[in-house]
C-alpha cells in the first residue's frame, strides 16, 4: 500500500491550482491577485482526491513491473477509511491517557509552507556565511563587554541571555550579573551552563530561547524568558524593535549589523561555511519557531519498544543498526504530530468558546461532551491541523489488518515477519511502528527489521537528479528486464555495503537471464521428461550424480542465505551454479552421453537435466520471478502450481554424493587448469596439445581412463599419456598426488611470452606504486570523498590481483 505523503501530496496539488490562478483561502483575508480565486479546505481536498485517482496507481504499478508479489486484493491507503477510523482511535486514546498532548515548543517551520516539518524533511545545505563577533556591554561597568558570536545576527533581537560554561574562569564572576542588549536594551542575565563550549569562539554564548533548539533547552533549565521576534513568513513582528518590524528576516539581517558596526560593537566578521536547515520541499531555510502543537509523549512509549529489541523480541539485521535505534529512541523528545496543511487526518480536537479542549472520534460525541461540560449546547470549533503522515504509517502492521475491528485477520496476520527498509527511516517510522504495536497489540510488530543499503552510482555518489547521475529503475526495466535489475540489486546487497549501481552489471546479469534461457531450450530440444517416480539418488552415471549433489548443496546455502538475509550470497550461489556447473560443465559433460546410443545413460540424463532446471526455476523465483514462471508454465509438470505458490525444493540426505563430486570436481581442475595455462600464454585456440601426466596414482589413473573423451574435447588434447619425461619448453601443474605436463616447445615462443608477461608485470607495477603513492598521501585521504579513496583501493586491490597471476604464468615459464 501506500501513505498519502502530506506536504508532498498538498504541495503538488496547490502548485496545479496555482497554474490555474486558484490559491487556498485560509482565512486570512488575504488580497486575490486581478485573475486569482480562492478555494476553500472541502473543494481543496476534492482537488487532491481527484489528483490521486489519476496518479495514485503508478507506485503500485511500478512495484508490479518490478515484481513484487503482493496480495493485490488487500491494498491499502492510509487515507483510507478504515485506516482513517485507526488513527482517530489511537488518537483519542492516547490523549484519554495523557500521552497526547497540547504545547508550545519549538519547531522547524517551513516559511514558505506554513507549517511544521518533520527532521526527515530538513534538508542540511552547506553555504558560505559569516561568523559576527558581536559585543554586549555588561550593566554597571562601562567600557566591558562579553562577545558573543553568532551566523544568525537577526536573532539577537529575541536574545534573553548569555551563557559561558560554569568552569571557565574568565567570566565566573560573571556568572548571575547582566549584559545589555544591543538596539534593544534588553537585560540578559549571564548563566553558567555546560552548553558552552570554552573552546569555542570567545565562549559565551548568546541564548535565544524561541528560535534555537539548543537555546530553547538552556531556556529550560533557567526559566529564561521565551521572545519570539518572527511571524509565520519569517519577518520581525511586534516584538522587535520599531526599526525592524515587518522586515524579511534577511534584510534585518543586513539593517541589524549594519547597526551594529554604527555603533561600535562589531569585534570581527569572519567568512564562516556552515550548514543551514532548508525544507526539502520548499527549499527555503526553515527557522525554529515556538508555537502551539500536539505531541506524543515519545519517551513513554519508547520504553517497552527499547526493552523489546534489548531482550531479542525484535532483531536488527545487520545487528550494528540496534545501536542506532538505542541512541536514538534512549534520547527521544516529544514528537510534534500536527501539521498546518489541508491534506491529512485532521485532528480529532473541538474547541469551546473559553479554549478548553473536547477530543472525541466525531464531532457528535465531542458535541455531547461539550454540552455535558457546559452545561447548554455549546459552540464547537474544529482544530484545523491534520496529523503527521508518520503518525498514521506507525499503525500499518494493524491498521492495514482491519484493527481496531475485531476480525480474524489481524489475529492471524499480527505480528509481521520482516519489515524492510532502509536505515534513513529507523526512528521515523520502524521505532514508531515498534512503539504503537506493541502499545495496542501488546507485542512487537516484527520479529526481524532488515535494513538494506542505499543504492548509489557506479562511483559510490548519492543519486539525483541535479547530478545527472540518477537511474531510473522503469527504464532499467525497459532496457534489460525486471528480472536483471532485480537480480543485480540481490547480487550487490553485501550487509553494510551501499551497492554501486552501473549499466555494465545489470547488461552482465541480462545475459544471465539469457543464459538460463538458452540452457531450457537445450533441455525442451533434447526432449527431456521425467518419468513415473524418477528417483535422481538412484542415478547410475556419475555426472548425474555429481550434478544432484551440487544441487542439493547449493539450496542448502542459497536457503541459508536467504534466511539470514544475505541475499548477496544466495544470488552468488545461483549465478555460479547456474553459469558454471549446470551449463558451463554439465551441459557439455554429457553431451556425448545425449548423442550416443546407450538408451539407459539417455534417460537417465535427460530426466537428470529436467529435474535440476525443475530445481533451479524454484530457487530463483525469488531473484527473476518473470523468466522463472514464463518457464516453468512451459516445462513443468501439467498439473504444476504457479512457482509462487509451489513447494521450496527439500534437500535430502540421499541426494548427497561425496563420490560423484570428487570425481567430477576432479575433471573441472584438470581442465580447468589445462585452460588456464592455454589463455596464459597465449596458446592458439585451435591447437591440439599432448597432455604428459607423471606420478599418477591408481584413483588418478582409473579416472584418466574414465573420462579421457571428456578431457580430450573440452580441453583441447590430442593425446594423454602417462609419463615420466619432462621435454624442455614443458609447462607443468600439480593438481593432488600428480604432475601434469603440457609440452609448448613449437606451439609456443617461450622467450617471446616471458618478454611480453613480464612488460605486463612492470606496467601493472608501476601503476600498483601511483596507487600506493596516492593512497600514503594524508591530504588526499582526507579531502577526497570517500567514494574516490574506495575506488582507488579498488583499483589497486584489481592491478595486484592481475599482477600476481601474470607472475605465476611468467613462473610457469621460467621453469619450462
Amino acid at each position: 500500500g501506500t501513505d498519502h505523503a502530506g506536504i508532498a501530496t498538498q504541495m503538488v496539488v496547490e502548485r496545479q491550482l496555482a497554474e490555474q490562478d486558484i490559491v487556498l483561502d485560509r482565512g486570512t483575508n488575504r488580497e486575490t491577485g486581478k485573475n486569482q480565486k480562492l478555494i476553500g479546505r472541502d473543494a481543496f481536498i476534492d482537488k487532491v482526491w481527484q489528483w490521486r485517482e489519476q496518479s495514485g496507481g503508478i507506485i503500485l504499478k511500478q512495484l508490479r513491473r518490478l515484481g513484487a508479489s503482493c496480495d493485490w486484493d488487500r491494498e491499502r491507503f492510509t487515507m483510507d477509511e478504515g485506516l482513517s477510523r485507526a488513527v482517530l482511535k489511537v488518537f483519542v486514546d492516547l490523549h484519554h491517557k495523557g500521552v497526547i498532548y497540547k504545547d508550545k515548543r519549538l519547531v522547524n517551520w517551513d516559511p514558505k509552507m506554513h507549517t511544521a516539518i518533520s527532521d526527515l524533511e530538513v534538508e542540511q545545505r552547506e553555504v558560505k556565511g559569516h561568523l559576527w563577533h558581536f559585543k554586549y556591554p555588561i550593566e554597571g561597568a562601562q567600557g566591558t563587554f562579553i562577545t558573543v558570536a553568532t551566523t544568525r545576527p537577526e536573532t539577537m533581537l529575541g536574545d534573553t541571555a548569555v551563557a559561558v560554561h560554569p568552569k571557565d574562569k574568565r567570566y565566573k564572576k560573571l556568572i548571575g550579573k547582566h549584559a545589555v542588549l544591543p538596539l534593544v536594551g534588553r537585560k540578559l542575565i549571564i548563566v553558567g551552563d555546560d552548553y558552552a563550549d570554552p573552546e569555542q569562539g570567545s565562549g559565551a554564548v548568546k541564548i535565544t530561547p524561541a528560535h534555537d533548539f539548543n537555546d530553547f533547552e538552556v531556556g529550560r533549565r533557567h526559566g529564561l524568558e521565551m521572545v519570539n521576534i518572527f511571524d509565520r513568513d519569517a519577518r520581525l513582528n511586534e516584538n522587535a524593535p520599531d526599526a525592524y518590524r515587518g522586515l524579511d528576516r534577511f534584510e534585518a539581517r543586513k539593517r541589524i549589523v549594519a547597526d551594529m558596526e554604527k555603533l561600535g560593537l562589531v569585534e570581527k566578521i569572519e567568512d564562516h561555511e556552515h550548514t543551514v536547515p532548508h525544507g526539502d520541499r520548499s527549499g527555503v531555510p526553515v527557522e525554529p519557531w515556538p508555537t502551539d502543537q500536539w505531541y506524543v509523549d515519545a519517551a513513554t512509549l519508547a520504553k517497552p519498544a527499547i526493552e523489546a529489541v534489548e531482550q531479542g523480541k525484535t532483531k536488527f539485521v545487520p545487528k550494528h543498526w540496534e545501536n542506532t535505534y538505542f541512541e536514538w529512541m534512549r534520547n527521544i523528545q516529544p514528537w510534534c504530530i500536527s501539521r498546518q496543511l489541508w491534506w491529512g487526518h485532521q485532528i480529532p480536537a473541538w474547541y469551546g468558546s473559553d479554549g478548553k479542549i473536547f477530543v472525541a472520534m466525531d464531532e457528535a460525541e465531542a458535541q455531547e461532551a461539550a454540552n455535558k461540560h457546559y452545561g447548554m449546547d455549546a459552540a464547537l470549533t474544529r482544530d484545523p491541523d491534520v496529523l503527521d503522515t508518520w503518525f498514521s504509517s506507525a499503525l500499518w502492521p494493524f491498521s492495514t489488518l482491519g484493527w481496531p475491528q475485531k476480525i480474524p485477520e489481524v489475529a492471524r496476520y499480527y505480528p509481521t515477519s520482516v519489515v524492510v527498509t532502509g536505515f534513513d527511516i529507523i526512528f521515523f517510522w520502524v521505532a514508531r511502528m515498534m512503539m504503537m504495536g506493541i502499545e495496542f497489540m501488546g507485542e512487537v510488530p516484527f520479529a526481524d527489521i532488515y535494513i538494506h543499503a542505499l543504492v548509489r552510482d557506479e562511483r559510490g555518489q548519492k543519486m539525483s537528479k541535479s547530478k545527472g547521475n540518477a537511474l531510473d529503475p522503469l527504464d532499467l526495466i525497459d532496457q534489460f528486464s525486471g528480472d536483471a535489475v532485480r537480480f543485480t540489486l540481490a547480487a550487490l546487497a553485501a550487509q553494510g555495503r551501499d551497492i554501486k549501481l552501473a549499466t555494465s552489471r545489470i547488461q552482465g546479469y541480462r545475459n544471465f537471464t539469457t543464459k538460463l534461457w538458452n540452457a531450457a531450450r537445450y533441455v525442451e530440444m533434447n526432449e527431456c521428461a521425467l518419468p513415473p517416480n524418477f528417483k535422481p539418488e538412484l542415478n547410475d552415471k556419475t555426472v548425474n550424480r555429481w550434478i544432484v549433489d551440487r544441487l542439493a548443496r547449493v539450496t542448502g546455502e542459497v536457503q541459508n542465505a536467504i534466511e539470514n538475509y544475505r541475499f548477496n550470497e544466495a544470488a552468488g550461489a545461483l549465478y555460479r551454479f547456474v553459469w558454471h556447473e549446470y551449463c558451463d560443465w554439465y551441459l557439455e559433460i554429457t553431451k556425448p552421453i545425449l548423442q550416443g546410443d546407450n538408451e539407459a545413460a539417455q534417460t537417465e540424463t535427460k530426466a537428470t537435466l529436467l529435474w535440476v532446471l525443475h530445481a533451479l526455476l524454484h530457487l530463483l523465483h525469488p531473484f527473476m520471478p518473470f523468466i522463472t514462471e514464463e518457464l516453468w508454465e512451459r516445462m513443468g509438470p501439467d498439473d504444476a502450481k504457479l512457482l509462487i505458490v509451489d513447494d521450496w525444493p527439500k534437500v535430502y540426505d540421499s541426494l548427497f554424493d561425496e563420490e560423484a563430486a570428487g570425481e567430477i570436481d576432479w575433471v573441472i581442475k584438470v581442465i580447468s587448469e589445462i585452460r588456464s595455462v592455454r589463455a596464459e600464454m597465449n596458446v592458439p585456440p585451435k591447437a591440439l596439445l599432448s597432455l604428459g601426466v607423471r606420478d599418477a596414482g591408481a584413483a588418478t589413473k582409473a579416472r584418466l581412463k574414465t573420462h579421457r573423451s571428456v578431457l580430450l574435447r573440452l580441453a583441447r588434447l590430442e593425446e594423454i599419456a602417462l609419463s615420466e619425461a619432462l621435454p624442455e619448453g614443458a609447462v607443468q601443474s600439480v593438481i593432488d598426488e600428480a604432475t601434469y605436463i603440457l609440452p609448448l616447445a613449437g606451439i609456443v615462443d617461450l622467450k617471446q611470452e616471458g618478454a611480453r608477461l613480464q612488460k605486463e608485470i612492470d606496467k601493472l607495477s608501476g601503476e600498483i606504486g601511483k596507487f600506493d603513492k596516492k593512497l600514503a598521501n594524508e591530504k588526499f585521504l582526507s579531502n577526497a570523498p570517500t567514494a574516490v579513496v574506495d575506488e582507488q583501493r579498488e583499483r589497486r586491490q584489481d592491478a595486484t590481483a592481475a599482477r600476481t597471476k601474470l607472475a605465476s604464468a611468467l613462473a610457469r615459464i621460467e621453469a619450462a
